[in-house]
């Protein structure tokens, strides 16, 4: 009896070491995107309605953003997953260890899909060219827009439930558990989508703003995290919202003194 309780502390000893790398190692992973990211955006001039590139680049700068920006708030629920896989195979029905990469990977489909549909539409909307998108016609006050449809999605039941799902791992993978490296994949790609329902609005903040500037993805992947991480949900979200609804104002009043805040040329958006 004795025999096997050292069995089990040893093993959740080994759980916890191998849940430190595996935090440390998404943290590094997290670390290193932010450097790709201010490498490949070097001497870009990020502003609302800049030119994303080809679709080669801007899905390598997009999938990257998105392992920079996401992967510190996801971070907990990777530990839970792996702790639960780890779990299952030593009672011989988890899978491999790399069913933790699927999972992330999975995770990181969706939001390479989310990409792929956003360029289609801003290249369709390029293509268009509508003259109301102009600059100095309507086009503060729909990039205004467009936060404050953000900062509204904040306070949406939509957005709670979404964010629920996200701030309880455990309660997520338990009513959803799927074995084997498939199901690591599939998880990862359903909490990669109730991940997308809870972010998506501040993400279309971001392309408002511009996608190309390091400063705002730092401040989005801050309130992120807060929503994510900190214990006060309801007040992180309508902390976000707040802040969101005085960026929307101030960039349809006086966008030249928004710190941070580039304007596009004028006659373009």
């Amino acid at each position: 009896m004795e025999a096997a309780r050292v069995h089990t502390r040893s093993t959740a000893s080994r759980l916890d070491r191998g849940q430190l790398v595996l935090l440390g190692l998404l943290l590094a992973l997290a670390g290193l995107a932010w450097l790709v990211t201010d490498d490949r955006m070097g001497g870009m001039d990020s502003a609302p309605g800049m030119e994303l590139g080809s679709l080669g680049f801007y899905l390598t700068v997009w999938v990257v953003m998105m392992a920079a920006m996401m992967f510190p708030s996801v971070a907990p629920t990777v530990l839970m997953y792996e702790r639960l896989r780890a779990g299952h195979r030593e009672r011989g029905q988890g899978a491999a260890p790399d069913a933790t990469a699927l999972f992330v990977g999975g995770y990181l489909l969706v939001w390479t899909v989310a990409g792929l549909v956003a360029y289609g539409v801003l290249e369709v909307v390029r293509e268009i060219d509508p003259p109301f998108l102009a600059w100095d016609e309507a086009g503060r006050y729909v990039t205004a827009g467009v936060i404050a449809a953000a900062a509204v999605y904040q306070v949406t039941p939509l957005k709670q439930a979404c964010l629920v799902k996200c701030r309880s791992p455990m309660m997520f993978l338990a009513e959803r558990w799927r074995q084997g490296r498939a199901g690591g994949l599939e998880l990862g790609a359903r909490h990669g989508a109730w991940c997308l329902g809870c972010c998506w609005a501040l993400m279309a903040a971001l392309f408002a703003v511009g996608l190309m500037s390091l400063g705002w993805m730092a401040l989005i992947a801050v309130f992120i995290a807060a929503e994510k991480l900190l214990p006060w949900p309801a007040t992180a979200r309508w902390s976000v919202a707040l802040l969101l609804l005085a960026l929307a104002f101030g960039i349809a009043i006086s966008p030249g003194d928004v710190p941070g805040f580039t304007e596009p040329m004028m006659g373009s958006l």
